[in-house]
C-alpha cells in the first residue's frame, strides 16, 4: 500500500465555526508529512479525527485502508500519538506509565519490559524510570510521552506540536529521534507552526488555513512556486536607521532582525550596489551580506494572506 493515510472531503464543525472544511490529502508510507498552519487553522482537529478522538461531520479518513469511523479499533492499532500537552500520569513513575500503556495494547509482559527498557534508554530516561513523573521537566515529560506512543511499535506516529515550549537541546534531540524513526520505516504525521522544523524534517507539507488546504508539496517545490520576493540580509559595524535604508532602496519591505536588516526585493544586483554606496557615504563597514531565496516562512505567509483575501 503506497498511501498509509487517505483523507477525502473531511469536514468538522463546532457550532457556526467550520474547523475543518472538506479537506483532501494522502500520506505516503514512510514519509514525514508536515501539517502546517496558524493557531486555530484546523491542525489539531484533523489529528483528533484521524486518531479517532472525535468524529467528523462528513467525509472519509482511512488508516492503512481501515476507515476510522467504521473500524476505529482496527485503525488505532497502527498508530501512536504524541499530543501537544503531555498526558502522562504524574503520580505514577515513568516505568509504570509505560507498563500501563503496554497493557492497554495487550503487549505480553516479557515483551513490554524489553520494549520499555529499550525506549527509555534510547531517550535518556532509563536512570529516572522509577521516579514520579510529577518531578519531570517538560522535556522529560515529552520524551516519556514519545516512549508511550512508541511502546506498541506503531506504523504511524502522530506528533502535535512536539517541540513547543522545549529548550533548544530537548527540541533538537526530539527532531533527531524523529528522523531516525522515519529512516527505520515509521510514517510520521507532524503538526506544527514551526517553519524551520518543518523545512528540516518534512518530505512533504500541507498548509492549512481556516480549515482549508492552501497547498501540498515538498518544501523546496513550495519555495520554487512562490511568487514571494527574494531578499537580502545585511549587517553593518554600526547601528543604522532602517528608515534611511528604506528611502535609498526600492525594496518592497525592509525590516530589522536583530543586528541585521532584511530587504525584500527582486532587484538583487541593483539593491546591493545601493547598499554598498550607502555604506561608503556613511563611513560604514559591511559585516555580512547574504542573498536569500523565499523561505518556507515566506511561502507560508504568502499563502495565508492569499486565503485571507479570498475569504474577504
Amino acid at each position: 500500500m503506497r498511501n498509509i493515510i487517505e483523507v477525502a472531503g473531511l469536514t468538522k464543525r463546532f457550532g457556526e465555526i467550520t474547523a475543518v472544511d472538506h479537506i483532501d490529502f494522502e500520506v505516503r508510507k514512510g514519509e514525514i508529512f508536515g501539517f502546517l498552519g496558524p493557531n486555530g487553522a484546523g491542525k489539531t482537529t484533523t489529528i483528533r479525527i484521524l486518531t479517532g478522538i472525535i468524529k467528523p461531520d462528513s467525509g472519509e479518513a482511512t488508516i492503512l485502508g481501515y476507515d476510522i469511523l467504521r473500524n476505529p479499533l482496527k485503525a488505532k492499532q497502527f498508530i501512536g500519538v504524541v499530543p501537544e500537552t503531555a498526558n502522562a500520569y504524574i503520580d505514577l513513575t515513568a516505568w509504570q506509565n509505560l507498563m500501563l500503556t503496554a497493557e492497554l495494547y495487550g503487549i505480553p509482559k516479557r515483551e513490554r519490559h524489553a520494549r520499555a527498557k529499550r525506549l527509555l534508554k534510547d531517550l535518556g530516561l532509563y536512570q529516572r524510570r522509577n521516579s514520579l513523573v510529577r518531578g519531570f521537566s517538560k522535556g522529560m515529560k515529552q520524551k516519556l510521552i514519545l516512549c508511550m506512543a512508541l511502546i506498541s511499535n506503531p506504523q504511524i506516529l502522530f506528533l502535535d506540536e512536539p517541540t513547543t515550549g522545549l529548550d533548544v537541546e530537548s527540541a533538537r534531540f526530539l527532531r533527531s529521534y524523529v528522523r531516525q524513526l522515519s529512516k527505520q520505516g515509521t510514517t510520521v504525521f507532524l503538526s506544527t507552526h514551526n517553519m524551520e522544523e518543518a523545512n528540516k524534517l518534512c518530505d512533504r507539507i500541507a498548509i492549512i488555513n481556516h480549515g482549508k488546504i492552501a497547498a501540498i508539496d515538498t518544501p523546496e517545490n513550495l519555495k520554487m512556486k512562490s511568487k514571494g520576493l527574494k531578499s537580502i540580509e545585511i549587517s553593518f559595524n554600526k547601528p543604522v536607521d532602517v528608515e534611511a535604508i528604506r528611502k535609498v532602496t526600492d525594496a518592497s519591505r525592509v525590516e530589522k532582525l536583530g543586528d541585521k536588516i532584511k530587504l525584500h526585493t527582486n532587484k538583487i544586483d541593483e539593491t546591493i550596489r545601493v547598499l554598498v554606496n550607502y555604506a561608503r557615504e556613511n563611513n560604514l563597514k559591511i559585516v555580512s551580506l547574504n542573498t536569500l531565496a523565499p523561505s518556507l516562512e515566506d511561502v507560508f505567509i504568502e499563502l495565508i494572506k492569499k486565503k485571507h483575501v479570498e475569504a474577504d
